[in-house]
């Protein structure tokens, strides 16, 4: 990227209302794109200005339906072939990042193919934030952006002063996330065991450590069902714990997930609007990681340093 190529903004149709966010935030305004649809369902991206030695940022998460995936890669492929000087994907949810390794015969790693097809279409640089495992950066051949919500999660747990606070790791492959947080802030940390005999399903339940008298704070990347934060919630609660919050990156919320959160003993639920909600929650607070994409952006664009982004 050179500093005096154009600087654009765009956007996917499934991310908007984040884009304009961004754009808002970053001091411009959100460029101007059509998606051209067929009678079949197909359909084709273009730009309604030009990119020729821009510096083009293109924003959409990739959450389902794929045809949002399917987008990105050809709003990619349509700005190089526009002549654009550098592609950047900004993708603040990265779908199929659960996909990671070969967890049985004969099943796919959806996240490095996911990372093929971007680098195939010609992606310089991809921006996301929490993805589902930090080694899928290693999944790219281009440099990766990867933002956490922790900079805006804290000062948010920060502001409720909550006492007694303790932190929780929904499961144990969230417990680094959770100690991250918890060193952080100087807590106490609490890990929850769950055993799974299918997806999105939880057999066995426990909950390690002391939550007795406790203000609980669960920290998660995502919350998918609401399966295991429920649960999780529930059981603290029984337990003696003073109130369960969950702070979630991303919000997919799919099934029953709405019913279990507002049914179940959770305070509150704080995340971010890498994904709009499907439907408004007294319980669901969602806090915007606009202005932290837009400041990420300006960084790379002018050559500076990210890491003052990051808080641990």
């Amino acid at each position: 990227m050179e500093q005096n190529s154009p600087i654009k903004i765009f956007s996917g149709t499934a991310s908007v209302y984040l884009a304009e966010k961004i754009a808002r935030s970053f001091g411009t305004q959100l460029g101007s794109t059509q998606l051209l649809h067929f009678s079949d369902g197909e359909f084709q991206p273009s730009y309604l200005e030009s990119v020729r030695g821009c510096t083009v940022f293109i924003v959409q998460s990739t959450f389902p339906p794929a045809e949002n995936l399917l987008e990105l890669l050809l709003m990619i492929d349509a700005a190089k072939r526009a002549s654009a000087k550098t592609v950047v994907a900004v993708i603040p949810y990265f779908g199929f990042a659960r996909q990671d390794r070969k967890d049985r015969p004969r099943s796919s790693i959806g996240a490095k193919l996911v990372a093929n097809l971007l680098t195939a279409a010609g992606v310089d640089r991809v921006m996301t934030m929490d993805l589902h495992a930090d080694q899928l950066q290693g999944f790219f051949d281009v440099p990766v952006d990867h933002l956490y919500a922790s900079s805006i999660f804290v000062p948010y747990i920060n502001s409720l002063q909550l006492d007694d606070l303790v932190i929780a790791a929904p499961d144990m492959g969230g417990s680094k996330r959770a100690n991250a947080y918890s060193r952080f802030l100087k807590t106490e940390m609490v890990i929850c065991y769950k055993l799974r005999k299918k997806a999105n399903s939880i057999a066995e339940f426990k909950v390690i450590g002391d939550v007795k008298d406790k203000n609980i704070v669960i920290v998660d990347d995502m919350i998918d069902t609401a399966g295991t934060i429920t649960i999780a919630a529930n059981m603290m609660m029984e337990e003696g714990a003073k109130s369960v919050r969950v702070v979630a990156t991303h919000p997919v919320l799919s099934g029953p997930a709405y019913e279990r959160i507002e049914n179940s003993q959770i305070t509150e639920v704080i995340v971010t609007d890498t994904i709009p909600l499907k439907q408004q929650s007294a319980k669901i607070k969602v806090l915007t990681i606009a202005d932290l994409f837009a400041d990420t952006i300006n960084k790379v664009y002018n050559y500076q340093s990210i890491s003052g982004n990051f808080i641990f």
